[in-house]
């Protein structure tokens, strides 16, 4: 962010502290955004991007600075968002935890145009053509070869590749001819893989970060143990699993019937000691009648919501964990559970997103002063 003639001109790739010679455009009265053209003084934190599609291709965001700057910018991002959305001033440590900075992915999501395979320009809709991603693992890799290999002229479609490095899945949003389809099945399946002990299935979500997944999931859940505890928003069973070794009872609350599916099976496949119930999470919240120790919340993008917020109040668990992937609905969450009794124990960035400009943030939160 930078100003001119007292106005904000938003500029990407650029670096704080650089001078920077940059096209600048309206977009709004009092906000431009700038192309930048030249780097006149570069800062130290500057790296040789060594992807040849950055720059064109929209998936990534930081690679032209060293990764320690990426994680130590996204916490002062996470810091400004919790004060700018929020009204939040946390003066404690906001913790990091980082893994490796490339082929960490194990899901992409590519398009496929008039024999093109790749991923769309940034804030467009224009396709950039790509033989490999620095980002993803090497079996989607492998695939992006494959695919590459072989032209599909007169088809325009997405398709969604997921992997645990011994199979890959496919799912295809567009009805292809059935070359097309051959071909992607060659890929792999368009059925459920196994993830680390997980059924995952097509249409089910399942954390992208391939060497994370574990640290993620004790960061959220830690030592915490008891009776009972409540996973919102619970997915495939990724946290539930983890509870479950720890709490006599875990009630896994998710919408999705894909997913809830895929929660069934995995919670009878391990015998876990987990009540699954196939409902939204506000539904879940406004019938709870007892206080569990825990309560875990995973939601999507969209945030908690008010009326989450308001029945985890009324509910007033000592435990709250949120596990967020945006820092704006975060504080503004955040902001109605300290409004009523809740306080910020502990405070973790995690670096799921290395190259981009995403974060996950994990919020440890109980109750009192």
């Amino acid at each position: 962010m930078a100003r001119l003639d007292g106005k904000v001109v938003l500029t990407p790739y650029v670096l704080p502290g650089e001078v920077v010679r940059a096209e600048v455009e309206r977009v709004k009265r009092d906000l431009f955004r700038g192309r930048p053209i030249e780097v006149i003084s570069p800062s130290v934190a500057r790296v040789s991007p060594p992807c040849p599609f950055f720059l064109h291709c929209g998936g990534c965001h930081y690679q032209h600075t060293e990764s320690s700057f990426q994680v130590e910018q996204k916490r002062l991002i996470l810091q400004e968002a919790l004060r700018r959305v929020g009204k939040i001033e946390f003066t404690g440590e906001i913790q990091t935890v980082a893994g490796e900075p490339w082929g960490y992915r194990n899901r992409a999501q590519l398009h496929i145009e008039n024999g093109s395979i790749g991923y769309f320009e940034h804030g467009s809709h224009s396709l950039c053509p790509i033989d490999y991603c620095a980002i993803t693992s090497p079996a989607l890799n492998d695939a992006i070869a494959k695919l590459n290999g072989h032209v599909l002229p007169r088809v325009t479609t997405t398709v969604e590749l997921f992997t645990n490095e011994t199979e890959t899945q496919f799912h295809v949003w567009d009805r292809l001819p059935a070359v097309g389809y051959r071909l992607f099945e060659s890929l792999g399946t368009n059925g459920p893989i196994d993830y680390d002990g997980f059924r995952v299935s097509p249409n089910s979500f399942f954390q992208v970060n391939r060497f994370l997944i574990d640290a993620l999931v004790q960061c959220a859940i830690g030592d915490r143990g008891g009776n009972l505890a409540v996973d919102l928003y619970a997915g495939v069973g990724l946290f539930s699993a983890r509870l479950a070794a720890r709490f006599q009872t875990v009630t896994a609350v998710e919408s999705s019937r894909p997913a809830f599916q895929d929660l069934q099976f995995n919670i009878d496949r391990r015998a876990l000691p987990v009540i699954a119930e196939n409902k939204p999470a506000e539904e879940y919240v406004a019938g709870l009648d007892r206080t569990p120790e825990l309560i875990l919340a995973d939601p999507p993008r969209t945030g908690l919501g008010k009326d989450v917020v308001r029945e985890l109040v009324r509910i007033r668990a000592p435990h709250l964990t949120i596990v967020s992937c945006d820092p704006a609905t975060l504080a503004r969450d955040l902001q109605g559970l300290l409004a009523g009794g809740y306080r910020i124990d502990q405070l973790t960035m995690v670096d799921l997103f290395p190259q981009t400009f995403h974060l996950e943030t994990v919020v440890q939160l109980v109750l009192g002063s």
